[in-house]
């Protein structure tokens, strides 16, 4: 079901204000991040499976347990590399400290407002 007009509007101010509280995070949300495996990871990962694969074959042909097996470890560690998803590192700026922060004053009207809405069904 599609979103009406106030909910759109809703929607662009709650991402208009997570830009501004925590523009990191908001970044890190967007669809730059949604990005997989690289090409040269897919790439990497065909090839390695690929060896394997034949590896694999080949410890068939020749009836070798030992071969076949070693086969199928590089056919699995083909995949696991063409799967890997590519990025910076996962250094940079630790966390900030053990307390949590506050909400922005738009939240927390939001917060009241979803409490009132929600009590006033009640008795």
């Amino acid at each position: 079901m599609p979103l009406s007009e106030h909910e759109q509007q809703l929607l662009a101010q709650l991402e208009k204000q997570l830009h501004a509280d925590d523009p990191r995070f908001a970044s890190s949300m967007g669809s730059r991040a949604v990005r997989g495996a690289s090409t040269r990871n897919i790439v990497l990962g065909i090839v390695v499976a690929v060896v394997g694969l034949l590896v694999l074959l080949g410890g068939v042909m020749i009836k070798s347990v030992l071969l076949g097996v070693l086969g199928f470890v590089v056919m699995g560690a083909g995949v696991y590399v063409a799967t890997l998803r590519s990025g910076k590192s996962r250094g940079g700026a630790p966390g900030k400290g053990g307390t949590p922060r506050r909400s922005s004053p738009f939240l927390q009207n939001l917060e009241e407002r979803w409490d009132q809405r929600n009590s006033g069904g009640q008795p």
